[in-house]
């Protein structure tokens, strides 16, 4: 969108990314926050911020219950959703430092992560995730806890595994402030190992959101604005164009329900903004040449009228080349 609500959070208001998320419930807690596929019921599903600030409230208690103090590692490896933000939001209310996990990773990347972070917490997603790290099961001595979205088998002996319908509370109470220093870890983000050992960038609040920030004053986003996110979470930039921003600005967020079905996404969400990487957009470039050399000339005559008049009609937030 061109025009719209600016109602941005500035970093010196938000302190830490726990006070920022606790800022936008304070300003716009009945505003739909999230959307999300829910396959139960074959529909897309919307939260509010109130809605998020009440889930998050719900893993505080829960993290209550574990042995775990401000400073201490808890990671995540998951596809992006709303359990992503109320899982992170959660830790770094109770002053714990996230680490994100790639979900296609190799099993001995994140048993050397786990392990070289000295993460105590895990969260996963189910099946898929789980008999991956079996394979390095006897490599998971620093976690105390592991905990499943879906329910998964547990070998013989294995005490740390809960699901998380069973591991949560019914409900929990005020969210936790435990946010220190703006100067205090964050997170750890880890490189993907492609040249040796993955190696650890520790990022703080002060680090995240004064990037964050910085980007608003570029490409500012509005209240009305809604974001079809795919790229994943662990990537620093989803992280913070694609989640930190938008919760900054009071934006929508929407999550993709695949790459392969993307297309179909775009059409259902009908973003405002979309955050990608070039291999994404070359695929769909390839894609559309592919078709329009396959239809009469009268046709690629007319796509490039449209794609003219595009560039006229473009986002003047955005410089084009």
């Amino acid at each position: 969108m061109s025009t719209g609500t600016l109602d941005k959070i500035p970093a010196d208001v938000a302190g830490t990314l726990a006070g920022l998320f606790r800022e936008r419930v304070r300003r716009t807690p009945d505003a739909v926050a999230y959307r999300q596929y829910d396959e139960s019921s074959d529909s897309w599903k919307d939260f509010s911020w109130s809605d998020i600030a009440a889930q998050v409230a719900r893993w505080q208690a829960a993290f209550s219950g574990e042995d775990l103090q401000p400073g201490d590692r808890v990671a995540i490896l998951m596809r992006n959703g709303t359990e992503w933000v109320t899982f992170e939001q959660a830790a770094l209310g109770a002053g714990l430092v996230v680490v994100p996990l790639y979900t296609d990773d190799r099993a001995e990347n994140t048993a050397y992560i786990l392990n070289n972070a000295g993460v105590k917490l895990l969260f996963l997603e189910g099946m898929e995730q789980w008999e991956n790290l079996l394979s390095v099961h006897d490599q998971l001595g620093t976690l105390v806890r592991i905990l499943t979205l879906e329910p998964v088998s547990v070998p013989e002996g294995e005490t740390r595994v809960r699901t998380v319908s069973e591991w949560l509370p019914a409900s929990g109470g005020e969210l936790l402030e435990l946010d220190g220093d703006p100067d205090d870890l964050a997170t750890i983000v880890y490189t993907s190992g492609t040249t040796g050992r993955p190696k650890g960038v520790m990022l703080s609040h002060r680090n995240i959101l004064a990037n964050a920030d910085y980007g608003t004053d570029t490409i500012p986003m509005y209240r009305e604005d809604v974001l079809l996110s795919f790229l994943p979470l662990s990537h620093t930039f989803e992280r913070s164009v694609g989640y930190y921003i938008p919760m900054m600005m009071g934006s929508m967020i929407a999550y993709a329900r695949s790459i392969p079905q993307l297309g179909e996404d775009l059409v259902t969400i009908r973003p405002t903004i979309l955050i990608s990487v070039p291999r994404i957009y070359e695929r769909v470039y390839n894609k559309i040449q592919a078709g329009l050399a396959e239809k009469p000339p009268f046709a690629a005559k007319l796509f490039n009228l449209a794609v003219d008049v595009l560039y006229g009609w473009a986002d003047p937030r955005i410089e084009l080349a």
